[in-house]
C-alpha cells in the first residue's frame, strides 16, 4: 500500500507514465539496501548497479515523493559549505571539493543523455543582486569561476544590461552561469528509478522502513518484508527518521514553497525571461524562479525553520511574485505547494558512516538537485572501497543542537531571524 500520494503539484500533475513498485512482501538478499526513494537513494542505487552491485530501494510513499520530486528544479553547481571545508581542510583538498561541488550537473547530464530521460533539461541560470554587496561577491566568484576554467559560460551582467536578461526592475546586476540550469525535478528522479530498475535495482514503494538490525550483515524490517544486505546507505534527507541517537540535533527540516501561474503567452513569457534562465537571489530567505517548459512561472521562497505550513502558500508566496513581477498581477495561479528540505547549520552535507556498513548522506541545504548526485557516486565509491572523497566529509565536525527536534527547530528559526535581518540591511 503507498502510505502518502504524490502532493497536487506541477510537478506531479505533468509527470511521465511511471510503472509504480510494488510493496517489500518477504525476505530478499542484496549487496546494498538504500532507504529512501529520493534524489539521494535513486542516484546512489544508479550509481551502484552502474558498477555491477545487486541493489534493494525501499521507500515507504512513493519514488520522488519528497523534495525531489518537489523542488524549485534548479540545478546550481556548488553547495554552500564548500568555502568552509576548504578552509579547515586546505589548499590541497580544496581543488577536489571544487569538483565535488559540480560534480552532480555533469552526472546529470549524462545520464539524461544516456538513458534518454525527459525532463526538460536545460542549462541556463543566474544569480541576481538586490544590493551592491551581492555584485562584489559576484565579482569574486565570476573571478573564481574564470579561472577554474569556466571561459565564456559565465558573464556579469551590470543594471545597465539586466533588461536584456530579465523584465524586472528589482535587482541591480546578476552573475549568469551556463553550466547551472533546471529541469522537471520529479520526472528526473522516475526516470532515474527506471535507469536503476533496468539495471536490476529492486525498488519497492509504500515499504517503510521500521528497524535496522545491526551487524556483519544488517537486516533491514519493513511491516511485511526483511532486506539483508551487506551495507545499508541512510537517503531520508529531511524525512529521516532512522538511527535518530547517532543523527541528532545536525540536519534540521525547512520548509519551502512554490507556486505556479497559468501558462503564459509567449510575449510575456519572454518580457519577464527572454533567456528562459534559472534565477535566484543570494538572500538566506530567498525568491528564486523559472520558467516550465509550458510557459509557467515557478516562483518559490520564503524558506521557514519553524516547520510551520502557512496557513496559505499562494498568500505567503504570490505578493512576493508580484513585487518582482508587477506585469503578473493577473495571471492565474494554478498550483501551490512546499515541503521539507534537509538544513545544516554549517551548510556542508552530511555525508559518512554511521556505522562500519551503514553510510549515510544528507543535508544539502539547498543545493539538493546537484549535490545529491555528488553525493550518490561518493557513498558508492566508498561501498567500493575508494574512501577519499567521503573522509573529507567525514573530517568536518557538525554541530549538533540539543534538546530534541522540536525544540532544535525552534532554536534554528530563532537564529535564523538574525538572518533574515542582514537581508534588509
Amino acid at each position: 500500500m503507498i502510505h502518502q500520494p504524490y502532493p497536487e503539484s506541477y510537478y506531479a500533475a505533468t509527470r511521465n507514465p511511471d510503472p509504480g513498485y510494488p510493496a517489500l512482501a518477504g525476505e530478499i538478499e542484496a549487496d546494498v539496501c538504500v532507504c529512501g526513494g529520493g534524489f539521494t537513494g535513486i542516484a546512489t542505487a544508479l550509481s551502484l548497479a552502474e558498477r555491477g552491485y545487486s541493489v534493494v530501494v525501499l521507500e515507504q510513499n512513493r519514488i520522488g515523493w519528497g523534495a525531489s520530486g518537489r523542488n524549485g528544479g534548479q540545478v546550481i553547481g556548488g553547495f554552500s559549505g564548500e568555502a568552509l571545508m576548504a578552509k579547515r581542510l586546505g589548499q590541497v583538498a580544496a581543488d577536489l571539493i571544487w569538483d565535488i561541488g559540480w560534480r552532480g550537473n555533469t552526472l546529470i547530464a549524462e545520464r539524461v543523455e544516456k538513458y534518454a530521460i525527459d525532463c526538460d533539461f536545460k542549462y541556463g541560470y543566474m544569480d541576481v543582486a538586490l544590493k551592491p554587496r551581492h555584485m562584489h561577491d559576484f565579482e569574486e566568484y565570476h573571478a573564481e569561476l574564470l579561472r577554474r576554467g569556466f571561459g565564456d559560460d559565465v558573464r556579469l551582467v551590470q543594471r545597465d544590461g539586466m533588461r536584456s536578461v530579465i523584465g524586472s526592475e528589482a535587482y541591480i546586476g546578476g552573475l549568469i552561469n551556463r553550466r547551472s540550469g533546471h529541469l522537471h525535478p520529479l520526472n528526473l528522479c522516475l526516470g532515474e528509478a527506471r535507469a536503476a530498475a533496468g539495471l536490476g535495482v529492486r525498488l519497492y514503494e509504500g515499504s517503510q522502513v521500521l528497524a535496522i538490525e545491526h551487524g556483519a550483515q544488517p537486516v533491514v524490517r519493513t511491516s511485511n518484508g526483511r532486506v539483508k544486505a551487506a551495507s545499508v546507505v541512510l537517503a531520508g534527507n529531511a524525512y529521516q527518521q532512522l538511527e535518530t541517537r547517532r543523527l541528532p540535533g545536525q540536519v534540521f527540516p525547512a520548509g519551502s514553497f512554490i507556486i505556479a501561474t497559468e501558462p503564459l503567452s509567449e510575449d510575456l513569457a519572454r518580457e519577464i525571461n527572454p533567456l528562459d534562465m534559472a534565477f535566484c537571489d543570494p538572500n538566506y530567505v530567498l525568491d528564486y524562479f523559472r520558467l516550465s517548459t509550458d510557459r509557467r512561472l515557478l516562483f518559490g521562497g520564503r524558506c521557514n525553520y519553524s516547520g510551520r505550513v502557512p496557513a496559505s502558500i499562494r498568500g505567503s508566496i504570490e505578493p512576493r511574485m508580484h513585487k518582482i513581477f508587477p506585469q503578473l498581477r493577473s495571471a492565474r495561479i494554478d498550483y501551490e505547494w512546499g515541503g521539507s528540505i534537509g538544513i545544516v547549520v554549517n551548510r556542508v552535507p552530511v555525508i559518512g558512516r554511521l556505522r562500519a556498513n551503514v553510510y549515510c548522506a544528507l543535508g544539502y541545504s539547498g543545493h539538493g538537485v546537484n549535490m545529491t548526485h555528488a553525493a550518490g557516486e561518493i557513498l558508492a565509491e566508498a561501498i567500493g572501497g575508494t574512501m577519499e572523497k567521503l573522509d573529507l566529509f567525514e573530517r568536518i565536525g557538525h554541530p549538533r543542537i540539543p534538546f530534541g527536534q522540536a525544540v532544535s527547530s525552534q532554536l534554528v528559526a530563532l537564529g535564523m531571524l538574525y538572518y533574515r535581518l542582514r537581508d534588509t540591511l
